[in-house]
Protein backbone atom coordinates (compact mmCIF):
# COMPACT_ATOMS: atom_id res chain seq x y z
CA UNK A 1 0.00 0.00 0.00
CA UNK A 2 1.26 3.47 -0.86
CA UNK A 3 2.10 5.90 1.93
CA UNK A 4 -0.37 8.84 1.84
CA UNK A 5 2.42 11.19 2.96
CA UNK A 6 5.36 10.40 0.65
CA UNK A 7 3.74 8.00 -1.88
CA UNK A 8 6.32 5.31 -1.15
CA UNK A 9 4.94 1.84 -1.84
CA UNK A 10 6.89 0.14 0.93
CA UNK A 11 4.76 0.14 4.09
CA UNK A 12 4.47 -2.46 6.80
CA UNK A 13 1.57 -3.52 8.99
CA UNK A 14 2.14 -2.79 12.69
CA UNK A 15 -1.22 -3.90 14.08
CA UNK A 16 -4.50 -5.42 12.78
CA UNK A 17 -7.85 -5.31 14.56
CA UNK A 18 -11.44 -6.16 13.76
CA UNK A 19 -13.48 -2.99 13.18
CA UNK A 20 -17.05 -1.97 12.42
CA UNK A 21 -18.54 -4.92 14.27
CA UNK A 22 -16.59 -7.46 12.28
CA UNK A 23 -17.39 -5.95 8.88
CA UNK A 24 -13.85 -4.63 8.38
CA UNK A 25 -10.25 -5.01 9.49
CA UNK A 26 -8.34 -1.92 10.60
CA UNK A 27 -4.62 -2.04 9.94
CA UNK A 28 -2.07 0.36 11.43
CA UNK A 29 0.75 0.84 8.96
CA UNK A 30 4.12 2.52 9.02
CA UNK A 31 6.00 3.86 6.02
CA UNK A 32 9.49 2.35 5.68
CA UNK A 33 10.85 5.61 4.15
CA UNK A 34 9.30 8.56 6.03
CA UNK A 35 8.33 6.65 9.19
CA UNK A 36 4.82 8.15 9.39
CA UNK A 37 1.93 5.99 10.52
CA UNK A 38 -1.57 5.72 9.09
CA UNK A 39 -4.59 3.41 9.17
CA UNK A 40 -6.12 1.43 6.35
CA UNK A 41 -9.38 -0.53 6.32
CA UNK A 42 -10.10 -3.79 4.57
CA UNK A 43 -13.69 -4.81 3.76
CA UNK A 44 -15.16 -7.71 1.85
CA UNK A 45 -16.35 -6.69 -1.58
CA UNK A 46 -19.89 -7.92 -1.98
CA UNK A 47 -21.31 -8.10 -5.45
CA UNK A 48 -24.95 -7.19 -5.61
CA UNK A 49 -26.95 -7.92 -8.74
CA UNK A 50 -28.28 -5.30 -11.12
CA UNK A 51 -31.99 -4.67 -10.67
CA UNK A 52 -34.31 -5.11 -13.65
CA UNK A 53 -37.22 -2.69 -13.28
CA UNK A 54 -40.77 -3.37 -14.53
CA UNK A 55 -40.12 -1.26 -17.64
CA UNK A 56 -37.03 -3.33 -18.51
CA UNK A 57 -34.45 -0.75 -17.50
CA UNK A 58 -31.58 -1.77 -15.26
CA UNK A 59 -30.11 0.04 -12.29
CA UNK A 60 -27.64 -0.73 -9.55
CA UNK A 61 -28.91 -2.34 -6.37
CA UNK A 62 -29.51 0.44 -3.84
CA UNK A 63 -29.56 -0.54 -0.19
CA UNK A 64 -30.93 2.92 0.68
CA UNK A 65 -34.10 2.21 -1.30
CA UNK A 66 -34.65 -1.03 0.60
CA UNK A 67 -34.11 0.70 3.95
CA UNK A 68 -36.29 3.67 2.95
CA UNK A 69 -39.19 1.50 1.82
CA UNK A 70 -39.06 -0.60 4.96
CA UNK A 71 -38.77 2.49 7.19
CA UNK A 72 -41.80 4.04 5.51
CA UNK A 73 -43.86 0.89 6.06
CA UNK A 74 -42.69 0.65 9.69
CA UNK A 75 -43.33 4.32 10.47
CA UNK A 76 -44.99 4.73 13.90
CA UNK A 77 -44.85 0.96 14.49
CA UNK A 78 -43.26 -0.66 17.58
CA UNK A 79 -40.27 -2.14 15.73
CA UNK A 80 -36.72 -1.36 16.85
CA UNK A 81 -34.07 0.11 14.60
CA UNK A 82 -32.00 -3.06 15.14
CA UNK A 83 -34.87 -5.25 13.93
CA UNK A 84 -35.28 -3.01 10.87
CA UNK A 85 -31.55 -3.24 10.12
CA UNK A 86 -31.62 -7.03 10.45
CA UNK A 87 -34.51 -7.11 7.98
CA UNK A 88 -32.63 -4.90 5.52
CA UNK A 89 -29.55 -7.12 5.80
CA UNK A 90 -31.70 -10.22 5.24
CA UNK A 91 -33.04 -8.70 1.99
CA UNK A 92 -29.49 -7.90 0.86
CA UNK A 93 -28.31 -11.43 1.69
CA UNK A 94 -31.23 -12.91 -0.25
CA UNK A 95 -30.30 -10.82 -3.30
CA UNK A 96 -26.65 -11.86 -3.01
CA UNK A 97 -27.52 -15.52 -2.54
CA UNK A 98 -29.55 -15.52 -5.74
CA UNK A 99 -26.13 -15.75 -7.45
CA UNK A 100 -27.58 -14.02 -10.50
CA UNK A 101 -25.96 -10.98 -12.08
CA UNK A 102 -29.42 -9.45 -12.57
CA UNK A 103 -32.54 -9.77 -10.47
CA UNK A 104 -36.08 -8.56 -11.16
CA UNK A 105 -37.31 -5.73 -8.93
CA UNK A 106 -40.30 -7.93 -8.13
CA UNK A 107 -38.07 -10.49 -6.44
CA UNK A 108 -36.57 -7.81 -4.23
CA UNK A 109 -40.07 -6.60 -3.37
CA UNK A 110 -41.00 -10.15 -2.39
CA UNK A 111 -37.93 -10.37 -0.12
CA UNK A 112 -38.93 -7.06 1.52
CA UNK A 113 -42.52 -8.23 1.99
CA UNK A 114 -41.36 -11.43 3.66
CA UNK A 115 -39.19 -9.49 6.12
CA UNK A 116 -41.99 -7.04 6.88
CA UNK A 117 -44.44 -9.92 7.36
CA UNK A 118 -42.11 -11.27 10.05
CA UNK A 119 -41.51 -7.88 11.67
CA UNK A 120 -44.99 -6.33 11.76
CA UNK A 121 -48.31 -7.24 10.13
CA UNK A 122 -49.44 -3.62 9.72
CA UNK A 123 -46.16 -2.68 8.01
CA UNK A 124 -46.55 -5.69 5.74
CA UNK A 125 -50.05 -4.56 4.70
CA UNK A 126 -48.85 -0.99 4.18
CA UNK A 127 -46.04 -2.11 1.91
CA UNK A 128 -48.15 -4.73 0.12
CA UNK A 129 -50.92 -2.23 -0.63
CA UNK A 130 -48.47 -0.08 -2.59
CA UNK A 131 -46.24 -2.83 -3.96
CA UNK A 132 -48.98 -5.22 -5.10
CA UNK A 133 -51.17 -2.43 -6.46
CA UNK A 134 -54.39 -4.07 -5.28
CA UNK A 135 -57.12 -3.84 -7.90
CA UNK A 136 -60.01 -4.21 -5.47
CA UNK A 137 -60.95 -4.71 -1.83
CA UNK A 138 -60.97 -8.51 -2.16
CA UNK A 139 -57.24 -8.57 -2.96
CA UNK A 140 -56.59 -6.29 0.02
CA UNK A 141 -58.67 -8.52 2.35
CA UNK A 142 -56.76 -11.60 1.12
CA UNK A 143 -53.47 -9.89 2.02
CA UNK A 144 -54.77 -9.03 5.49
CA UNK A 145 -55.89 -12.64 6.03
CA UNK A 146 -52.48 -13.84 4.88
CA UNK A 147 -50.78 -11.55 7.38
CA UNK A 148 -53.11 -12.77 10.14
CA UNK A 149 -52.28 -16.43 9.35
CA UNK A 150 -48.56 -15.69 9.79
CA UNK A 151 -49.26 -13.97 13.11
CA UNK A 152 -51.20 -17.01 14.36
CA UNK A 153 -48.47 -19.55 13.52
Amino acid sequence: MHCPFCSNDDTRVIDSRVAEGGAAVRRRRECEVCGKRFSSYERAELRLPMVIKKDGTRQTFDERKIRGGMQKALEKRPVSADALEQGVQAVIRAAQESSESEIPAGSIGDYVMEQLRQLDGVAYIRFASVYREFKDVDEFVAAVKSAMRVKGE
